[in-house]
Formats: structure tokens, sequence, C-alpha cells
């Protein structure tokens, strides 16, 4: 059993009886003394997609739901569906497209290193890795000397995400992004 404080984006609990996805922590400090930190989640249910919020305090305790952890590559879109498969017995899995949402825009062809989460040999999410490399199509020019300065400037990746990079940094480099915050690491 989780605390709430210990929850992170993507774990499944029971509300309810019914299973609940994070989505999205809010995380809040009262500044008066002996106040507890409060984190305000919105979940998402697994089977009618309805959003939940509810605020508790760290030490609050929820049921975790049992999950099946797949290595698993994408295969192709299907209409609405996404095809993922499975890298140990080939089995294939499918999964809304409104149910990955956030995490197609990370999401190639034939992408493997991915997992996918199952309840009942049914896949309702999928875990990215951290960190995925991908190329600057559209920035500025690099400028000569700007390594030495933390400013940032606009640039566009191969799977069409914006995100901030350094000054010195030119079209056609790799770089490393977090999935998560989608900011740039480093070059890859």
């Amino acid at each position: 059993m989780p605390k709430a404080g210990d929850l992170k984006k993507g774990n499944v609990v029971e509300i309810n009886d019914e299973a609940y996805m994070v989505k999205h922590i809010d995380v809040r400090t009262p500044s008066a003394r002996g106040a507890v930190t409060l984190y305000k989640i919105r979940f998402s249910s697994i089977k009618t997609k309805q959003k939940y919020e509810e605020t508790y305090k760290g030490n609050d305790m929820l049921s975790e739901v049992v999950l099946v952890k797949r290595s698993v590559q994408y295969l192709y879109p299907d209409g609405a569906l996404h095809v993922f498969m499975d890298s140990q017995e080939y089995s294939q899995y499918m999964i809304e497209g409104d149910n990955i949402e956030e995490e197609l825009i990370w999401i190639t062809d034939g992408m493997e290193g991915l997992v996918a989460l199952l309840i009942d040999e049914n896949m309702v999410a999928v875990e990215l890795p951290k960190s995925l490399v991908f190329e600057i199509t559209e920035t500025a020019p690099g400028l000569k000397g700007a390594s030495a300065t933390a400013r940032t400037k606009p640039a566009t990746l191969s799977n069409g995400v914006e995100i901030q990079i350094p000054e010195y940094l030119e079209p056609g480099e790799m770089v490393k992004v977090n999935t998560e915050t989608k900011k740039f690491m480093s070059r890859a």
C-alpha cells in the first residue's frame, strides 16, 4: 500500500473498488507551523476514462492495483487504437490513443524499450524510458561563444515536439530529452 506522498504519475490505485491511474500530482506545502504537505492528485478511471480529483495528506494510505509489466515494441496505429507487441512472447496488445495521449508524441514506429502495464491481459498504459534521443530539425543558427551562457532558444525535434535548447546547438544535432518534463538534458 503506497502512501499518497510516494505516488508517481502512471501509478494505478484502487478507489471505491475501481482502478484509477495517476495523471497529475500537485504538491502544496503550507507555510503555517505544524501544517502537513497536501497532495492534490488527478486520476483517470481505467474503465470509464472519467477524471477524478482528490486531496490527500502525505501519509494517507491508498491501495495499489496489481499490474503486470511487459516489455513491448510499438508496431502501428490502427484507427483509434495503437498496436504493441510483447518482446518475449510476440503477443499483441491494443490500446486506445486517448489512454496514451501524452506518451504518443514520443513514440515512433518500431520503437523498442517500452513497458506495457496490463490488468487482466488488457493494456491500460505504456511507460516510456526516462530519456530519449531526437534530432533537432528546426532552430535558429548556433552562436559561437554561447556555450558559457545559460540562454536558450526554441527548437523543433524530429517528432514535432518543441523544446528549449542551449543557443550553441545547430539543426541536425542529436539531443537527449527528458520525456516527463520535455526538457533538454544533453547532446547525444
